[in-house]
């Protein structure tokens, strides 16, 4: 299974009134495990970032000045997440300035070059409603480290964002009970909330193994002078 976790960093939050987007931050997983076979881009957006846009990501006009234009990095990027799941935190607000790059191009919308896209921030509201569920948030609740992220980066964020996807899906493949340590404790919350558990995986003994736990029984039937209460719980 490939999946791609996939964020952007943009002029604004419009991509109908012409924001564009300036950085684009791609990481691989195949069957859950991180490959290091990654993409990275910064984009050209001909335009400037509007202020608010430009202290959430820090990208000046002038250090995208001399980068490519989305058009000369769009085959690569499809080519990349051709097939692939993709995985992304909000991603009305990714894909929409995606399908508004790629219809410039008169390029099919994101979702017709991929199998399928998941939400992490919709499975986060799912498990958590109620609760602040943004990236920063998930890192905290499932104990990612990201005090190295002063600015917000697409590819930094795509990276931790596949921690918090791997954190919050873990119980598919995993015995790890995930509790929940309720942010507003002592004001009526319901208190932790355990994970789920994937199919437990059971390891038969060996016949060396069983005679040797038979052993063990007889020597405990012995000292009771009669059956030991490990017998009469396995005949019931």
């Amino acid at each position: 299974m490939r999946q791609i976790v996939l964020d952007t960093e943009t002029t604004g939050l419009n991509p109908r009134s012409g924001d564009r987007i300036i950085e684009i931050g791609c990481v691989e997983m195949i069957n859950r495990r991180l490959t290091g076979n990654n993409l990275h881009f910064y984009i050209n957006p001909e335009r400037d970032s509007e202020e608010g846009a430009l202290a959430v990501h820090g990208l000046t006009t002038e250090f995208l000045s001399d980068k490519p234009k989305f058009v000369e990095v769009s085959a690569e990027l499809l080519d990349y997440l051709n097939g692939a799941e993709i995985i992304i935190h909000n991603a009305p607000f990714d894909i929409g300035f995606l399908d508004a790059e790629f219809a410039r191009l008169g390029v099919a919308p994101f979702n017709e070059h991929v199998a399928e896209v998941i939400d992490t921030l919709v499975q986060a509201k799912s498990m958590y409603p109620g609760k602040r569920n943004s990236l920063d948030a998930l890192c905290d609740r499932y104990g990612i480290s990201n005090s190295h992220r002063v600015l917000h980066g697409a590819l930094l964020d795509a990276e931790l964002l596949a921690e918090v996807y791997l954190a919050m899906t873990r119980g598919q493949n995993s015995l790890t009970i995930d509790l929940e340590v309720e942010e507003n404790a002592g004001q009526g919350d319901a208190g932790p909330i355990a994970g789920a558990l994937a199919e437990v995986l059971v390891m038969h003994a060996s016949e060396e193994e069983v005679a040797a736990h038979e052993l063990v029984m007889n020597s405990l039937d012995k000292e009771v002078r009669g059956s030991c209460i490990w017998r009469t719980l396995t005949a019931n």
